[in-house]
């Protein structure tokens, strides 16, 4: 297991050892005591799978509120796997970063509270699972555009992107968390 580096301070990149041969392999996806000494802390309360097809966008989610913490990994295809920072008061809010998940390198990307989190799927089919520190909550759930230009996430150029209606019609991040104010529920807009 090795941590790499990340741009932005507070999400961890970590790269675990995958034991492969002619038959297959094997690697560890979770071990709360080896991904704690990586700077992952535990308290994992539910595990989410989705699966997706080519070009397909979720996202930009986050949780208002306590927050929620997420733990997200490619079983199944590759992704290119987005945060941004949406600490308020934070150098780096409105900033974005990029990592490429799949299922031959098996990293995994720990999303702090304080960052909004989605993904595009770079393979045929894609399988993302992913820890949360909390539980799934409607009243909780919100986000913003995934092409709000303000944030200029570069999403692959090269896919047809497909979105669904609440992301695409999703309020800016400035109208949802504003850098003074993040979590205010008040300042949080329509989620769409």
């Amino acid at each position: 297991m090795q941590r790499l580096e990340t741009r932005l301070d507070g999400p961890v990149l970590l790269e675990p050892t995958v034991h492969g041969d002619a038959r297959g392999f094997f690697c560890e996806t979770y071990r709360e005591d080896v991904w704690a000494a990586h700077g992952v802390p535990g308290g994992f309360v539910q595990d989410n799978h989705s699966r997706s097809g080519r070009g397909v966008v979720r996202g930009m989610h986050f949780s208002v509120g306590e927050g929620q913490a997420k733990l997200v990994r490619c079983a199944r295809g590759a992704i290119l796997d987005v945060l941004v920072d949406i600490r308020p008061g934070s150098a780096t809010h409105g900033e974005w970063e990029g990592f490429t998940l799949d299922d031959e390198t098996m990293r995994q990307l720990y999303a702090p509270v304080g960052f909004a989190h989605g993904f595009c799927v770079l393979s045929e089919i894609a399988d993302v699972v992913y820890k949360v520190s909390t539980y799934f909550d409607p009243e909780l759930e919100t986000g913003f555009r995934f092409d709000d230009p303000a944030v200029g996430i570069a999403w692959p150029a090269d896919l047809e992107l497909k979105v669904s209606a609440r992301d695409r019609e999703a309020p800016t991040l400035a109208r949802v968390a504003p850098a003074s104010g993040a979590g205010d529920r008040e300042d949080q807009g329509n989620s769409g």
